[in-house]
């Protein structure tokens, strides 16, 4: 694998989330991730969306014009969303109905039009494929952590009702880790969720000061073994 197809993937999970690093898509983020359940609906259908869209605008990038890219970009966005939209409600009734307004919200996105524009617009269909794919994973990731802690610290569980919403598949992810809880009411509600956001935000930045550390500490052993050598 190449270092720019390591990059991409590095960028959408981690160094670049749209979350944890860029902090966009707030909205959806903080209204759905009552439970991992919802999250993970709300990711996969919008990985799905970054998908389609930066393989759609990469292959038609030199058709459309620099005056008109964003209109046609938003229109590309919105045929894929309505698309997915319908699809939810036809297959995953449960889970349309529990995500609700924000299926069409994602049009609004501004990280999948910002992807678009970047990224997609300027590269070959595999990379930029490669890229809606790590971003849309990268989404997802951050929207079943924060909803997998809320609904652990809110009620004991993880992934209640993933059957009902997801289909029969999921019914091997609900767990009751924490039997006969009362629950923490704030961490459901909306204040809970700007809570954990902040102290999961917090945690990623501890990681990344520590590693970066780590890699400096890593750099001064190996230049003073040289520079004494050299003395």
């Amino acid at each position: 694998m190449s270092s720019d197809y390591r990059r991409i993937i590095k960028d959408g999970i981690w160094d670049n989330n749209i979350v944890f690093a860029q902090t966009l898509a707030l909205c959806p983020l903080l209204a759905v991730t009552g439970t991992a359940s919802n999250g993970l609906g709300m990711g996969l259908a919008s990985t799905a969306v970054m998908i389609a869209s930066g393989l759609l605008i990469s292959l038609l990038r030199n058709l459309i014009t620099p005056q008109v890219r964003i209109p046609v970009f938003v229109l590309i966005i919105a045929v894929l969303v309505t698309l997915t939209d319908m699809f939810l409600n036809a297959w995953l009734h449960d889970l349309h109905k529990v995500l609700g307004l924000f299926i069409p919200l994602i049009v609004t996105n501004c990280a999948i039009l910002g992807r678009a524009e970047s990224f997609a617009s300027r590269n070959h269909a595999l990379p930029a494929l490669l890229d809606g794919l790590m971003m849309g994973l990268g989404f997802t990731l951050a929207l079943v952590i924060l909803g997998a802690s809320r609904e652990l610290l809110g009620s004991g569980t993880l992934f209640a009702n993933a059957a009902l919403l997801l289909g029969s598949w999921a019914r091997f992810l609900e767990l009751v880790l924490i039997p006969d809880y009362k629950g923490f009411l704030l961490i459901i509600l909306p204040p809970g969720g700007f809570i954990v956001l902040g102290c999961l935000l917090a945690g990623k930045r501890l990681i990344d000061r520590a590693v970066a550390a780590r890699r400096r500490r890593a750099l001064e052993a190996i230049d003073t073994p040289a520079g004494e050598a050299a003395r």
